[in-house]
């Protein structure tokens, strides 16, 4: 099937995030897309919202999955979308929403790795997920899903391979910096490698987040990607034939020999 990722710049105001990925979403429709992925804080920007986040979050949340279900629905699109789902405490989650192209909602995944790095503290105002993957499936594809600062962790990767995901999707609002750009390409190249699946990523293009959505193949092609556009849709196609060729001829996840984070020793 093909797929697309949407960037753009997400705001405060839910409503207008979610006309511009309606914008966004029809264009892949126009090429032929069954799904496409925004990024993470596609709701709203954490650092945009005014006055209480929480009580923001507790407010539109649901607003927000209703839009993405009528976007869904008009355009006959699947959509996977980032934004902060209430809790029921102070810190809300970060939450990934995943539906089909009825607007039917498939799944949710809340982030697991909070970014506490860089000297940013994501942990301060999110709870950190209560659990575990994520798999769903659309167009005939097991699509994992990821967020973020969730790309710098390969075990998570390697649990939705071996989950059966044969496209990750990873929803990004990567901040900007020394070296940012390099340590995304390098690490959506190595997750798709490592485990021979299709890589959809979509990043926020800010200010602040470096852009850079890109879909990549089982050998960590770029098969279609976006710079620092402030919109931009980018569009593959996505074959279950590719990542056969490549688990041929790199059969990784065969050969593996660890299991539970235990090696095979051998006796002796």
């Amino acid at each position: 099937m093909k797929v697309s990722v949407g960037q753009f710049n997400p705001g405060a105001e839910v409503s207008a995030n979610l006309a511009t990925m309606g914008m966004l979403a029809a264009t892949a429709a126009q090429e032929g897309s069954k799904l496409i992925v925004f990024p993470e804080e596609a709701m709203f920007s954490v650092g945009q919202v005014k006055g209480d986040f929480a009580a923001a979050v507790d407010a539109h949340w649901t607003t927000f999955v209703q839009g993405l279900s009528l976007i869904c629905s008009e355009i006959g699109i699947a959509i996977i979308a980032g934004g902060y789902e209430s809790s029921g405490e102070n810190r809300p989650y970060n939450t990934v929403v995943a539906l089909d192209e009825t607007g039917e909602i498939l799944g949710t995944y809340r982030k697991l790795h909070l970014y506490d790095a860089f000297s940013y503290q994501e942990s301060t105002r999110i709870k950190p997920s209560d659990r575990g993957i994520a798999v769903v499936e659309i167009g005939g594809f097991k699509v994992g899903i990821m967020t973020c600062y969730d790309l710098r962790f390969p075990e998570l990767a390697r649990a939705l391979a071996l989950s059966g995901a044969e496209l990750i999707c990873v929803s990004a609002a990567w901040f900007k910096g020394e070296h940012k750009i390099d340590h995304w390409e390098t690490l959506l190249k190595a997750r798709a490698i490592e485990n021979t699946c299709w890589v959809v990523a979509a990043g926020t293009s800010s200010d602040h987040c470096i852009g850079h959505s890109a879909i990549l193949d089982p050998m960590g092609i770029a098969i279609d990607f976006l710079n620092d556009e402030a919109e931009g849709v980018a569009t593959a196609d996505v074959t279950h034939r590719r990542i056969e060729e490549v688990r041929e001829f790199l059969p990784v996840l065969r050969n593996r020999r660890f299991e539970n984070n235990t090696a095979v020793v051998p006796a002796g």
